[in-house]
């Protein structure tokens, strides 16, 4: 990812919040005639060991699965809040619209999971974070249809290898601050998203990032 290190978070742990708060990301790798592959899903974020892993899974019939077995090393994004930012937030008429958005990728190395105590792990996780209701009606359902079940999908783990996190808003341009804030905080969710950070990393008015 292209990231001016203005942009470039300082705080570890804001990573680690987006990929909670926004899971379904975007799996990337590289197919059988060398071009990106890439399929949208939820992913459970694991800290453990000292390491970061992301668990998910993908239908039998996505050759994803094949491909991460053949060549294991791939790249996952996480997109947070993003918006339109107009040039009318600056003082002066000699500038240009952007996009400001927060997000994360990770490198990742990938194992399949072909064990069912390993698939019902990591579909309990899911459950758990989108779901929790719906564990007991999974458990009720029996093994011979929970096997079934995990037979029909390719699991696995990610375990994370490297990560950048990209927060881009307008941190360098503090003439901005005040009118992109006011704009931000009486918009659309994302925009209110955007204007939340803004608060957090000390966007005050007349001044640059804390």
């Amino acid at each position: 990812m292209y990231l001016p290190p203005q942009f470039a978070a300082k705080d570890a742990s804001i990573a680690l919040e987006l990929m909670r708060a926004h899971p379904f990301a975007s799996l990337i790798s590289v197919d059988d005639e060398g071009l990106p592959f890439v399929t949208q899903l939820p992913l459970h974020l694991l800290e453990e060991d000292g390491g970061l892993t992301l668990l998910g899974h993908c239908a039998r019939p996505n050759p994803h699965g094949r491909y991460l077995q053949a060549r294991p090393r791939a790249v996952v994004t996480f997109l947070g809040p993003h918006a339109y930012m107009t040039p009318r937030v600056y003082p002066d008429l000699t500038r240009v619209p952007t996009w400001n958005y927060l997000a994360v990728h990770a490198t990742v190395q990938a194992r399949v999971l072909e064990a069912f105590d390993d698939k019902d792990r990591l579909l309990k996780h899911l459950i758990h974070d989108h779901d929790p209701a719906y564990a007991d009606q999974w458990r009720g359902l029996g093994e011979d249809y929970q096997q079934k079940m995990a037979q029909g999908i390719v699991a696995f783990e990610l375990r994370v290898q490297a990560l950048q996190c990209k927060v881009k808003l307008n941190q360098h341009r503090p003439e901005s601050h005040a009118a992109m804030l006011a704009a931000y905080a009486a918009g659309n969710p994302d925009e209110q998203a955007l204007a939340g950070w803004m608060r957090r990393l000390g966007m005050a008015a007349g001044q640059g990032p804390a």
